[in-house]
C-alpha cells in the first residue's frame, strides 16, 4: 500500500513590513473628486510619499448605505458628507510610520473644504484571499478582456498565480495634467502569501492618487455592483 498524508499547513503570520496608517479626521465635506488635491496636501508635508515604492494614499470614501453607495452623476460638483467615523488611510512601509504621523494636527484646504488630520492608528494588512481595488489605471481603449490580460501579466511579474479575476466599469480621475482612466478589479482565490504581496505592491501607477491599492473583500458584490 502507498499512502501519502497531506502535509499540515503551517500557520500563516501576516508580516508587518507594510501597514495601513489610519487617521481620524475633522472634516464635514470633501469633493467627490479629491484624489489629486488630497495627494498634493499630503505631499506638502511628506515629501517622500509619491516616490516611496510601497506607499499609497487611499481615496476617502464614506460608509455605504444599505443599498450600497452610488457615485454621484456629477462628481465634479458633488460632495461627500463625512461622518465622525470617516478615516483617511495611508499605506506605508513600517519604517515610514513615524514619519507619516507628522500629518497629525495638520489642517489642509482641499478645494475649499477644511480637513484637519487627527491621531493615527496602525492597521495590519489582511490575509483574506479576495482583494478589491476601486481604481486600477488602464488605457481607455482597452476592452475588459484586454485589461484583464494586462493585469494577469503584472500579477505574474509578482509571482502571483492568476486564478480568478473580475473587472468593473471604467472611472476617470481628473488631474491638472489630464484624465486618468481606471477600472475596478477583484482578484480571488489567492493564497494568503500572495494576498499580502499584492496588497504590498499593488498594480500599476499612481498609488498616490489611490490607484492600484487593494483592500480585503468577503465576496464579489463590490465588483458586480460596479459592472
Amino acid at each position: 500500500m502507498f499512502w501519502s498524508e497531506e502535509k499540515e499547513k503551517k500557520e500563516f503570520k501576516v508580516p508587518d513590513n507594510v501597514v495601513d496608517l489610519v487617521f481620524k479626521l475633522d472634516c464635514k465635506m470633501l469633493p467627490v473628486e479629491h484624489a489629486h488635491s488630497l495627494s498634493q496636501a499630503i505631499h506638502s508635508v511628506l515629501d517622500w510619499i509619491i516616490d516611496e515604492e510601497l506607499a499609497g494614499i487611499h481615496q476617502i470614501h464614506v460608509a455605504e448605505s444599505g443599498n450600497g453607495w452610488m457615485r454621484p452623476e456629477d462628481p465634479t460638483n458633488e460632495v461627500l458628507n463625512l461622518s465622525r467615523r470617516t478615516r483617511m488611510t495611508l499605506r506605508v512601509p513600517k519604517e515610514r510610520v513615524e514619519d507619516a504621523k507628522q500629518l497629525s494636527g495638520k489642517t489642509f484646504d482641499i478645494d475649499g473644504y477644511k480637513l484637519t488630520v487627527g491621531d493615527a492608528s496602525i492597521k495590519p494588512l489582511s490575509d483574506i484571499t479576495i482583494l478589491f481595488s476601486r481604481y486600477v489605471v488602464c488605457d481607455s481603449v482597452l476592452s475588459e478582456e484586454q485589461f484583464l490580460m494586462e493585469v494577469a501579466e503584472q500579477l505574474q511579474a509578482l509571482d502571483i498565480p492568476v486564478k480568478k479575476m473580475m473587472a468593473g466599469k471604467q472611472h476617470v480621475i481628473r488631474t491638472p495634467d489630464g484624465e486618468l482612466t481606471t477600472r475596478s478589479l477583484m482578484v480571488a482565490d489567492l493564497e494568503k502569501e500572495h494576498s499580502i504581496i499584492l496588497q504590498q505592491h499593488g498594480i500599476g501607477p499612481c498609488r498616490h492618487l489611490g490607484c492600484g491599492i487593494f483592500l480585503p473583500q468577503k465576496g464579489i458584490k463590490p465588483v458586480k455592483d460596479s459592472s
